[in-house]
């Protein structure tokens, strides 16, 4: 068990302390200001103490950050709590179960197979072809969750890997139903509030316009015109919070005496598979490293390699075809830490 917990305060020590190479760190900040300008923060944590920090853009360690679609990470967290906790019965429930006023104009019978895990691992059928989602078209409808519930199981076969941000979104609803209680409340209770992370307040939607759900007027956690929070992205972080969520799964949910997640939930969550995709996590395998990751748009990244008990967390402006955080990782971060002083 880690002798520190940042529940409150992160401590830092020098990297060199920490057997890491301080010297090939210390290029790390010209680096990202001439080839990764976008990022507006970034947190290296080993062993529990963080050992380099940095902010860009005018952004501080206070920040809040969108992170994109790391907040599906935070949804296979939350999915996990709420099965531990009884809210819901265990991961292969049918979708369907939680939405039983829904009747499909088409033939349901695919659609009634679905489970929670076919959401979480991406592998549930839609009719648009992989990474060609209408997301624009998911946030002009009244009714998100009836929208997504239609197109679900339509035009595929079930176990093909097909990237959804509506079908992480049908989490998000799945928590409300089971629990009462918005993806925010239930996450400020259970996961955020016990490790130390800033309560996400409540925000009302002013509008759905483009800013409101992707740019700049994004404020705490966005919320669908039925109050859902949006599973697939909308939360907002600060950096260190990123590192936080992440050393918690390096330490296999257990913070400090309390189990915040399932050790089983953890293990299931980030274990390879063909599609290089766990429940809401990206998995990293090669000859020399195993990683797995949260991954949002514009380069947002939570990365945990647990043979090194080492996360690094960056928080990134949007931009379009940002350039590359793994191979900024491999080249200039991994180095410091697998070459040790």
């Amino acid at each position: 068990m880690p002798s520190h917990w940042p529940t409150t305060d992160w401590q830092v020590k020098d990297p060199s302390n920490l057997k890491m190479d301080s010297r090939k760190l210390a290029d790390l900040e010209s680096v990202i200001q001439s080839d990764y300008s976008n990022i507006n923060g970034i947190v290296l944590v080993k062993n529990g103490f963080i050992a380099y920090e940095r902010y860009f853009n005018g952004h501080r360690a206070a920040s809040m950050h969108h992170v994109a679609s790391v907040t599906k990470s935070i949804l296979s967290a939350l999915i996990g709590i709420a099965i531990n906790k009884g809210f819901i019965k265990h991961v292969n429930q049918k979708v369907l179960e939680f939405f039983p006023e829904y009747v499909s104009d088409s033939d349901q019978r695919q659609k009634e197979a679905i489970t929670i895990r076919h959401l979480l691992t991406m592998t549930a059928p839609y009719p648009f072809n992989d990474w060609q989602e209408p997301l624009d078209q998911l946030c002009m409808q009244p009714d998100w969750i009836t929208y997504t519930l239609d197109m679900l199981g339509e035009n595929g076969t079930i176990g093909d890997f097909k990237y959804s941000t509506a079908g992480a979104h049908l989490l998000s609803a799945i928590i409300t139903r089971s629990t009462g209680k918005s993806a925010r409340e239930f996450a400020n209770e259970y996961l955020f509030k016990p490790i130390g992370m800033n309560e996400i307040p409540d925000f009302e939607m002013e509008s759905y316009g483009f800013e409101d759900l992707f740019g700049e007027n994004i404020k705490g956690w966005v919320k669908d015109p039925h109050n859902h929070n949006t599973g697939g992205w909308g939360l907002t972080l600060t950096t260190r919070d990123m590192a936080r969520f992440g050393h918690l799964y390096l330490n296999n949910g257990l913070w400090e005496h309390n189990q915040v997640i399932p050790k089983s939930w953890i293990i299931e969550s980030t274990a390879n598979n063909p599609n290089h995709y766990g429940y809401l996590w990206w998995i990293y395998e090669d000859a020399f490293i195993s990683a797995y990751a949260a991954i949002g748009d514009g380069g947002n990244m939570i990365c945990c390699i647990p043979e090194k008990d080492f996360v690094i967390a960056i928080a990134s402006e949007f931009m379009i075809n940002p350039p590359d955080r793994w191979q900024l990782i491999k080249e200039h971060i991994i180095p410091a830490v697998f070459d040790e002083a």
